[in-house]
C-alpha cells in the first residue's frame, strides 16, 4: 500500500490525497514526527530530502514534490485520468497548478503567519493583511477567466481543479474566500461536493483546532516556520522584511534543507 507523508493543512498534500481518492487508489497517511519544529524524522527525510510534505512511498520507491507526485500517480494509475488528453488543456492545467503553488500559496501562508503565528501586530499586521486580501481578490478574477463558462477548469474535474480547491478552501477558512454568488464561489461549492475534496477538507478543518497555541510556541522557539523561495519573497514584498529579520534573529524561522 502507498504511504503519503502529509500534514492535513498542506494544500500540496491535499491535492495528492484528492487525486488518489478520485482514482480509488488505496493509501495510508503518515505525518512526519515533530513536523514544523525543524527536527529530523529520519524515515521521512529519506523519502523527502527537502524535509517538506508531501512525500509518497510506493514500496522501495519514494517521490517528493507535489507536482512530481501527481505525475507519478497519473502515470502509475492512469484511470480515471486527471489530466485532459488535449495538449493545450494539459498545459492549461499545469499552468494553473503552478500559479497556485507558487503565487497563491504565499497569500494564505502570509495570512497564517500574522493571524496564527503572530509575526506582526498593529499597523504592520494591517498592511500585510491588506496586501494578502488584495492579491487574493485579484487572483479570483484571473481564476474566473480560466474557468470561463465551464463547470470545471478543463472540461471535467481533474488536475487543475484539485490543484485550486485546497487553496480556495484555505482562504475561505481565513475569511477571504470568494463570494458564494460569484462564478468561482459556485465552482468551489461544486468541488466541495465531491467526496474526495470533502474528505481532505474535513481533515484540514479538524487540524485547525490545534492551531490556537502556535503563536506562543513560536515565541518559545518550539516551532520553526519554513520561509522558502516564494514565501520569503512574498513576505519581504508585502512589508514584512522586519518579520524575516526578527525571525532569523530569534531562530524561529528556517529555510529549505540542504541535500546530503
Amino acid at each position: 500500500m502507498l504511504t503519503l507523508y502529509e500534514h492535513p493543512l498542506s494544500p500540496y498534500a491535499q491535492k495528492c490525497k484528492i487525486a488518489l481518492l478520485e482514482k480509488g487508489v488505496p493509501f495510508q497517511l503518515k505525518m512526519p514526527a515533530a513536523i514544523g519544529t525543524g527536527q529530523v524524522d529520519a524515515a521521512f527525510l529519506k523519502a523527502s530530502p527537502r524535509g517538506e510534505v508531501p512525500a509518497l512511498v510506493d514500496g522501495d520507491f519514494a517521490v517528493f514534490d507535489s507536482t512530481v507526485i501527481l505525475e507519478y500517480i497519473e502515470d502509475a494509475f492512469p484511470s480515471p485520468a486527471m489530466l485532459p488528453y488535449d495538449p493545450k488543456l494539459r498545459a492549461k492545467a499545469r499552468m494553473i497548478e503552478d500559479a497556485m503553488d507558487t503565487l497563491y500559496e504565499p497569500i494564505n501562508w502570509g495570512l497564517g503567519e500574522i493571524r496564527w503565528f503572530k509575526r506582526a501586530e498593529g499597523e504592520q499586521a494591517r498592511v500585510i493583511e491588506a496586501r494578502a486580501v488584495g492579491q487574493a481578490r485579484d487572483f479570483y478574477t484571473w481564476l474566473e477567466r480560466q474557468l470561463g463558462d465551464q463547470d470545471w477548469f478543463c472540461g471535467e474535474f481533474g488536475w487543475a481543479d484539485l490543484s485550486v480547491i485546497p487553496y480556495i478552501n484555505g482562504s475561505a477558512g481565513l475569511g477571504v474566500g470568494p463570494s458564494a454568488s460569484s462564478k468561482l464561489g459556485a465552482w468551489q461549492a461544486r468541488a466541495n461536493a465531491r467526496a474526495s475534496v470533502a474528505q481532505a477538507a474535513q481533515q484540514a478543518a479538524e487540524s485547525i483546532k490545534g492551531m490556537a497555541m502556535l503563536g506562543e510556541a513560536v515565541k518559545q522557539r518550539l516551532f520553526k516556520r519554513e520561509y522558502r523561495d516564494h514565501r520569503l519573497e512574498w513576505m519581504i514584498r508585502s512589508g514584512g522584511l522586519d518579520v524575516v529579520l526578527d525571525g532569523i534573529k530569534a531562530d524561529t524561522i528556517r529555510f529549505s534543507n540542504e541535500f546530503k
